[in-house]
Formats: C-alpha cells, structure tokens, sequence
C-alpha cells in the first residue's frame, strides 16, 4: 500500500522494515463483518451502506456534530437515499482529520477504489458514482475482495444462538476463502442480559439438552461450542463491562442459575453467577481447545435515547476503568497454569497495560495481550500500546493485531497502519541500540501475521 498513511510516513530502517510485511497476508482472527457477504457474495447494495452505516466510527463523528442518525439512513430513516447520505459525509470529511477513521476512508478512497480526487461536497457526486459503479462489477463482490486485499483468514463475531446459516453455506460453497465463526455467548451467559430466560431455552432446543437445569446448560454449551468449531471456529468471545471472576461450588452455583432463570437475582448475584460462567468457559476451552477472548472496560449505550430509539452498538458505548488483577483472579488462578488455556485479553483502559497487563502476561502462561482495540487502534494508540508493554511482557506474549471492524474495505488500511507503527518502533529500538536489523525482521514479521496465527491457533485448525 505504497503511498498510504501520510500521517506514518516512513525512511530509513523502518521504511525497510515495513516493506518486509507489507505484502504479508492479512490475518482478521476477530471481526464483525456479515457472514452472509460471503456466503452470498453478491453486489453491496450502495456506498453509503458499505462505508458508513455499519462503521460506528463513522457516525458517532457525525453525531457529535449534531447529524441526526435518520439522516444517515439508520432507524426510522432507513429509506433514505443513500446519495444524500454520502453528501453528509463529504459536507463534514474536514471534521475527521485527525482521526483513524479519516486514514482509512482516505486509504479506501484510494487504494481500493482509485479515487485520486478529495472529497469534498463538490466532488461528492462524482466520487459516490464511481464507488457505485464499482461495486457492480465482479471485481468488487465480496469473496473477489478479500482475495485482493490478501486475507488469509477471517473471523466474524456469531451470537450462541445464532443458525450459523452463512457459514454453513460458505463451507459448502466450493470457494477456498476461510471465513469462520466465533463464538460470542453473552447473551446465554449474563444473567443482566435482555431475554436471558428464552435465550437459555432456545439454547436447548438448539442443542437438544436439558439447559434449565445448571447441568444440562451446561452441557447444551459444551455442544454449542462444538458446533461452532466443527465450522472452523479457533475462539469464543466475551464483552464484559466490570471484570469479575468468582468459582462457586456446583449447588451455589445451580442455585443462582435456577434464580436467573426464574429473574429473581439481585444485581450482586447476577454478577457472581456471570463471573462463574467466564471461569466455566475457560475450563471448556482447556478442554475443547478454542481460544478465550475477553474485551473488558466499555460502558455499553451510555446515551439513552440511542439506546431506545436505534438499540446498541450505536457509537455510545464509552471507555472505563478495568481491574484486571482482580478481575481475572479466580480464573487465572483456577486455569492459568493449564498448558492447553489460551486466553487473549482486551482493554480499553491504558492505564492498566504497563501497571497490569504487562506484568500479567509476563507471568502467565495462558495469557497474551491482545492489540490496541477500538478507540486506540490509531497510530498513537499503537505507539502508547508498544511502549508500554514490550519491556514487562515482550513481544511473544503478544497476540499480535486484528482489526475488530464492521468495515470490510478498511481491513487492509487498519493492517497497514499496524504495520507501519510496528515499523517505527522497531526501528526505534535499533536506534536505540536495543536489538539489532536481524531480530527487528524477525519480530515485524511476528507482529504483523505469526503471532496471530499461534494466539489464535489458526494452524492447528
């Protein structure tokens, strides 16, 4: 992606360097793009349903800059035409200078779509024209892609009850792409979570086991996972607001599981019935081998009136403060030392990766550090995030990077940032006399694709 990312402009070293990942392939362990993309592969309906109404990055700018979100074609506005939405997005593109979001548009405009004109609201219409005849040529369907961008594998993010219909169809399909599932069981975990009775019931006609008893739950998530990794699934998922982790004996534990069922839990018990549940999934992991992944410190739908007006994932959800040593306690203390645990942690609370995370990972063997995430996938973010956690946890203990994104188009943008902050510091710690051209090659290439492969334990699959 020569030419790309003038805010990471690169010489010397680190220009050598980054051309020895450029054309790595993209390893995407952890993402939100839509199965179905690619189980289908048809044409993506208009450019402003591809690059701004999935892209929470996007709108939220917009939102705080007092763009109602019906006029972006999202809840009640769901028929507007999609021509008026990209003329907002070029009448307010100025406002995202500055921001990870204006790179990789700014990148996609460019390099995937060979836009050499800014845009700006006089050049709105002839920009969205030309995504718009792209994107009905065979060249710009999905699976034609994501072979271009050189994507190796794929992960997309499935609920527990979801019918996995899409990936079914892309196994079947013939097309050598490797889309796969995760597993993300919140929703059938958190005893706070909406719907968490009927969940748990459709969970065992799923799974065709008894879930309303704590065994039978149990066992219906065992097979749940099962189904998910016989479609090619490495990981599992979990979002978590306040990190706790508690083990309960098997008839407190089933107690509080029938109360939940029941919703007589008090907030205290839903808590340690869910922080259970995270130390139950790490021991299935032990045993079915999928990797854990926690994302911790996001205060979910801080703005009521989304919430209520639009649902969640609507750009609201807001940074907080993460314990990690107490958090992760119990669980680390019940599967830490186990060989064959796997768990990948996620924060967005920088404050605890050089105070705890670092340190954490430098000590146990089941844990690696997940990359820079959400708000601080940006090119400082990747700075802060290096420079914090290298000298206590290495580089090893690291999982590498994935672009956690609903934007399919930015993918190769987000790598490429990647790519060039690891670059810049790797050259740095040359300069600095701290490691030498050889093992600075060595841990790029580690960086930008193996360590994913081996956290995420993609070859073994």
């Amino acid at each position: 992606m020569t030419g790309t990312m003038a805010e990471l402009r690169l010489k010397g070293l680190a220009k050598d360097l980054h051309a020895q990942m450029a054309d790595l392939p993209i390893v995407s362990p952890h993402g939100h793009t839509d199965p179905v993309w690619f189980a289908e592969n048809a044409a993506f309906p208009d450019p402003a349903a591809l690059l701004i109404k999935p892209d929470h990055y996007v709108f939220r700018m917009l939102y705080s800059q007092g763009v109602a979100l019906e006029d972006l074609g999202l809840g009640a506005g769901a028929g507007r035409d999609p021509r008026a939405v990209f003329d907002i997005l070029a009448a307010h593109w100025h406002k995202f200078l500055g921001t990870p979001s204006h790179l990789w548009l700014d990148a996609t405009f460019r390099d995937v779509f060979g836009i050499d004109m800014p845009l700006t609201p006089e050049t709105a219409s002839a920009i969205y024209d030309h995504i718009d005849a792209a994107l009905q040529t065979p060249e710009f369907r999905p699976r034609a892609l994501f072979e271009r961008f050189g994507i190796s594998t794929l992960a997309t993010t499935d609920g527990a009850l979801d019918d996995l219909r899409a990936h079914r169809a892309i196994a079947g399909s013939g097309w050598t792409g490797r889309v796969i599932p995760t597993f993300r069981p919140d929703a059938v975990l958190d005893p706070a979570a909406p719907d968490y009775a009927r969940d748990i019931e459709r969970l065992g006609e799923l799974t065709g086991q008894d879930s309303e008893s704590f065994a039978g739950y149990l066992d219906a998530l065992r097979v749940r996972r099962e189904m998910f990794r016989k479609l090619g699934a490495t990981a599992t998922d979990h979002a978590v607001t306040e990190l706790r982790t508690e083990w309960l004996d098997h008839a407190t534990a089933g107690r509080l599981f029938a109360g939940a069922i029941k919703g007589s839990l008090t907030a205290r018990e839903q808590d340690r019935l869910h922080g259970h549940m995270l130390i139950e999934m790490a021991q299935m992991s032990c045993d079915d081998g999928l990797v854990m992944q926690i994302h911790a410190g996001s205060q979910r739908s801080t703005n009521q009136a989304l919430l209520d007006g639009f649902g969640k994932d609507m750009g609201a959800d807001i940074p907080r403060r993460t314990d990690w040593v107490g958090g992760l306690d119990a669980l680390l203390n019940r599967v830490g030392n186990d060989s064959r645990m796997r768990l990948l942690a996620f924060t967005l609370d920088e404050t605890t990766y050089a105070r705890e995370l670092a340190p954490m990972a430098g000590h146990w063997p089941a844990l690696r550090l997940g990359p820079p995430w959400w708000f601080h996938d940006s090119a400082n973010g990747i700075a802060r995030y290096l420079d914090q956690v290298v000298e206590t946890a290495g580089y090893w203990n690291l999982a590498g990077f994935n672009d956690d994104t609903r934007a399919f188009l930015s993918i190769p943008a987000r790598h490429d940032l990647w790519r060039r902050g690891v670059a810049l510091h790797l050259a740095e710690q040359c300069d600095r006399g701290l490691m030498g051209r050889d093992d600075a090659a060595r841990i790029g290439r580690w960086l930008a694709h193996d360590a994913a492969v081996d956290a995420y334990r993609l070859d073994a699959a």
